[in-house]
């Protein structure tokens, strides 16, 4: 009996949305890229739930005829290509067929449609590739795409979507990339009755900074610098962002021909730039649009075409890096050598008629001056009368030896009073001391051991945080002027989500907007001048944290919390606070690393010590 057998259609395409349809941003991804394609100048995005219950992209695009309704549904039906060849001159952004396809196999589907020729539209409503109905209808010009119950027959594939934060954040995040490139459309953006975006049509940089400029604290626009290079091989153009300007979570963008890329070779030629101008772990925002022959590139190497391949990557990474210095010496943010002569002072030119009267300096010297001839005829040596010389020295000699014994006797005064502190402890002297107001060095049985005292200190604070946050208990001190904390889309289903935590360790919070809170109150050992870097830092820690589990979130808190907290190297410490800080260190249950895994403490042992004296 035959085993082999072809896949039922239905089957193969909920095995191609696999592959395509990974999350809500996926299909909104996929949508709007259909929308840009049919030439829309306005699309609307509309959430509930988060994905789950309806995604609904408008746009005023070229619609569809009744036809092409329906058979834009079947698996590898395409306007874009025709033949093979056609895959290496794309200029669209969905191109396969299978986007439909596979939305349609793990969801309901709504789509009402009209060509702007026609009178009368046509609806489509389908259900796990199944074609429910079909009729005339009057519409607008443009189509309305409504895809809701999402992943309603694949069960598994719905448990496994993260919470209403997370899928939030990741739909944001796709809005962003497409929005960024296609400053030329304008979009609204509205979730669960709540309008988040409303972007005119602009140019580039009016769109980063409509996006992005609200969490800034200055204008976001004015920290980005411009780069444009043209070569034969590739156009570059776009923004970087000032050094001073970096942050942790930097927001890094590369496009290619109008659609978005992730690309870790060139952005290593980017970091490569800022070499010596980055502090810490800081990170330079940057927008680079990239143009060259659609021939030059595949994009058809992934599911979601973000991985894309270039036919000469190893010639345009030097090109990014000499444009991106080039950018950051000409606003004089780095040195450089400009042998540019545009902009150099012109230097005034004689007037040809009066060149002429120029004459070259003339020089004259005496070919018989002799510079040694008259001092050397005329100098006579002055006789030395060394009687003079020595007069009065043994008379002075006599008295220098009367003196001394006095001197002998105030000179060893000074050292008498220093010598405790440098050659003998004391017995009731503490037995630490702090270096360089950085380490404590205190003896043990096995020698000398050096602590890192803000690290002891991270250590310490984070367990106690930690603590707060299971028991609940975080005190609070209410501030008398509140601050305000404004953050971006992206970051706010995160913070919405972390509140709870934030409040149990003693934040006070309100939402007064859609993007901001007041604080009223924050933990009693941070400091409020601080209070909102704090709180971006700990979004960022939440947001990069590796596995979704509420147990890594409040690591993540903690762990940022006790870092902004914590007491700073070149903080000079007394005696007691010292003693204090190593008790508490060593009553920790962990006291040998730091929570993100780096060394507090080191000892010397006596053998060390006693080698450096062999």
């Amino acid at each position: 009996m035959d085993i082999i057998h072809l896949l039922p259609d239905a089957v193969a395409n909920q095995i191609a949305a696999g592959e395509v349809i990974q999350r809500p941003a996926s299909v909104l991804k996929e949508l709007v890229e259909n929308a840009i394609d049919a030439k829309a100048t306005y699309i609307q995005i509309i959430i509930k739930d988060a994905g789950r219950t309806l995604i609904r992209i408008i746009d005023n695009g070229t619609g569809m005829s009744e036809t092409d309704a329906r058979l834009a549904f079947e698996r590898h039906a395409t306007s874009k290509i025709k033949e093979a060849a056609d895959l290496f001159s794309l200029h669209t952004m969905g191109f396969r067929g299978e986007a439909l396809a596979s939305i349609a196999a793990v969801a309901h589907v709504d789509l009402q449609t009209r060509r702007a020729e026609d009178e009368l539209g046509t609806k489509v409503e389908i259900a796990g590739s199944r074609v429910t109905k079909q009729e005339p209808i009057m519409c607008p010009a443009g189509s309305v795409f409504s895809i809701k119950n999402l992943f309603f027959n694949v069960p598994a594939r719905r448990r496994f979507l993260k919470k209403n934060s997370t899928e939030m954040a990741h739909l944001l995040a796709e809005f962003y990339r497409i929005a960024l490139v296609n400053p030329h459309i304008a979009f609204k953006f509205t979730s669960d009755d709540e309008e988040l975006f409303d972007l005119p049509e602009s140019n580039i940089k009016q769109r980063i900074d409509a996006i992005f400029g609200k969490i800034s604290k200055k204008s976001f626009s004015q920290q980005l610098l411009d780069i444009e290079t043209t070569t034969n091989l590739v156009k570059i153009k776009g923004y970087i962002g000032r050094p001073e300007a970096a942050q942790k979570n930097a927001h890094q963008y590369f496009f290619v021909n109008g659609r978005y890329m992730r690309h870790p070779y060139f952005h290593k030629a980017v970091m490569t730039a800022y070499s010596g101008l980055l502090q810490g772990e800081n990170n330079p925002n940057y927008f680079i649009y990239f143009e060259l022959e659609p021939d030059m590139i595949d994009v058809n190497i992934h599911p979601t075409k973000t991985e894309i391949k270039f036919a000469e990557e190893q010639l345009i990474w030097p090109i990014l890096m000499a444009a991106v210095k080039e950018t950051l010496g000409k606003f004089t943010v780095a040195p450089t050598i400009d042998f540019d002569q545009d902009n150099a002072l012109e230097m005034p030119v004689t007037n040809k008629s009066e060149l002429g009267n120029i004459r070259p300096p003339q020089t004259s010297f005496n070919p018989n001056y002799n510079p040694f001839g008259s001092t050397s005829a005329n100098y006579k040596r002055q006789p030395l009368d060394w009687e003079k010389l020595y007069a009065g020295f043994e008379k002075k000699e006599t008295t220098k030896q009367a003196t001394l014994p006095q001197t002998n006797m105030e000179k060893p005064a000074e050292p008498k009073s220093a010598e405790p502190n440098i050659l003998h402890i004391d017995d009731t002297v503490s037995k630490v001391f702090q270096f360089k107001d950085k380490y404590i060095l205190t003896p043990v049985k096995s020698g000398l051991m050096l602590i890192d005292q803000q690290r002891a200190h991270i250590r310490i604070l984070y367990e106690q945080y930690l603590q707060q946050l299971e028991q609940r208990k975080g005190i609070s001190q209410q501030l008398l002027f509140p601050e305000t904390l404004e953050v971006s889309m992206l970051d706010m289903p995160v913070l919405e989500e972390l509140l709870p935590d934030l409040r149990a360790l003693g934040f006070d919070m309100e939402k007064t907007g859609k993007d901001s809170f007041s604080i009223n109150g924050i933990p009693t050992d941070l400091n409020a001048a601080e209070i909102t870097d704090t709180i971006h830092d700990m979004l960022d820690s939440a947001k990069n944290t590796a596995i979704d589990l509420q147990q890594n979130k409040r690591e993540a808190i903690a762990l940022s919390l006790a870092k902004s907290t914590s007491i700073h190297h070149g903080k000079e410490l007394s005696v007691e606070e010292m003693n204090d800080l190593i008790n508490r260190l060593f009553a920790c249950s962990a006291h040998a690393i730091t929570p993100d895994g780096k060394p507090i403490a080191t000892i010397i042992t006596h053998e060390e010590l006693d080698k450096r004296f062999q």
